[in-house]
């Protein structure tokens, strides 16, 4: 082969592996737009599971939501379903979650979450509207940290209970003996129910529980609780929120004052509450998502966050107290 053809040669191969260099770093570029590029497009699809539609729990629903766009924008999708009140099919829901795979699961209340749990091990749970997460979870009082520990956190709704129970005392200084008015099959009302008749027994008041086990006992257990009570009280249950137009009319009949858990409840049937937001307990649970999502936070060491004395506010009907001869303090507003 003679020099000239050899030189030819030569050349032609160096540019096939500059070129072929050249080729690799783009491909290689490339491939780092395109990662960096599926990075930016990443998004989130949350299932949010509500037990029943009623202004407490809407509110905190909408919270979340809210907070979850402002922070994501477009970059999450929201599939949502309501158990219409009907316990058995929260694990439904829960499971169909599970089955398509959700990024992370919105349980709202006690019941959603108390499903969720029990569908995954695995997928985020943020839950909210539960009133005490170690009892909704069967974690013993000893072993309570403030977080969960599995993979579930949230905000809770509990009001101070010991103020509320105060409120009688102000508000009622002339009656003996108390009503405590929820349905037994939700564990947050029944925890409610046990704190606030040791503290109404601390005031001196005589505290009776008045259970219904569904929503057709309701009249009867209302009625019952009247016929045997000076003043009722109605926590942060779901079953009774749903109830207040059967509750309201055999209270008003009766001229018994109730003191409701929170704004909704006492909006439907009663005259007065120290009452949280629940747009506001929503609106934090939206927040720990973004975390646990874009942060990568472990809900498992999140703690659960407690309503603080400047998230709740004394709050009155002003016809029924009016009807009632009640004078409310300056410091309750009017829920109009």
């Amino acid at each position: 082969m003679n020099k000239i053809v050899k030189r030819i040669l030569a050349t032609s191969l160096a540019i096939v592996m500059v070129g072929g260099a050249f080729a690799g770093c783009s491909a290689k570029t490339n491939d780092n737009t395109t990662t960096a590029a599926n990075a930016e497009a990443k998004t989130y699809t949350v299932g949010i599971a509500q037990l029943v539609q009623h202004e407490a729990l809407d509110a905190a629903t909408a919270g979340f939501k809210r907070a979850l766009t402002e922070k994501l924008g477009d970059k999450v999708k929201f599939v949502e379903k309501d158990a219409a009140g009907d316990i058995p099919t929260c694990a439904t829901i829960t499971n169909g979650f599970v089955a398509d795979g959700v990024d992370l699961i919105l349980a709202n209340p006690t019941p959603v979450l108390q499903a969720a749990s029990q569908s995954t091990a695995d997928i985020p749970i943020v839950a909210t509207a539960v009133t005490d997460f170690a009892t909704a979870l069967d974690i013993p009082a000893d072993k309570w940290t403030g977080a969960t520990g599995i993979n579930v956190t949230g905000t809770s709704d509990l009001a101070p209970l010991s103020e509320q129970a105060a409120m009688f005392k102000e508000l009622t200084p002339n009656a003996k003996k108390i009503g405590i008015v929820y349905c037994s099959a939700e564990a947050n009302s029944v925890y409610q129910a046990e704190v606030i008749k040791e503290e109404l027994k601390k005031l001196g008041f005589e505290a009776k529980e008045f259970t219904a086990s569904e929503t057709n006992d309701i009249a009867a257990v209302v009625q019952t609780a009247c016929d045997d009570s000076d003043a009722l009280y109605i926590p942060t249950d779901n079953t009774m929120a749903q109830a207040t137009g059967t509750i309201e009319p055999i209270v008003t009949k009766a001229n018994i004052p109730v003191i409701a858990g929170e704004e909704g409840i006492c909006k439907g049937c009663g005259f007065a509450t120290l009452s949280i937001s629940y747009d506001s307990i929503g609106y934090n649970a939206g927040l720990m998502a973004y975390e646990i999502l874009e942060e990568g936070k472990n809900p498992a060491e999140m703690d659960i966050k407690i309503p603080t004395k400047e998230d709740v506010i004394f709050k009155f009907v002003p016809e029924r107290a009016k009807a009632l001869g009640i004078t409310i303090p300056d410091n309750y507003e009017e829920i109009k």
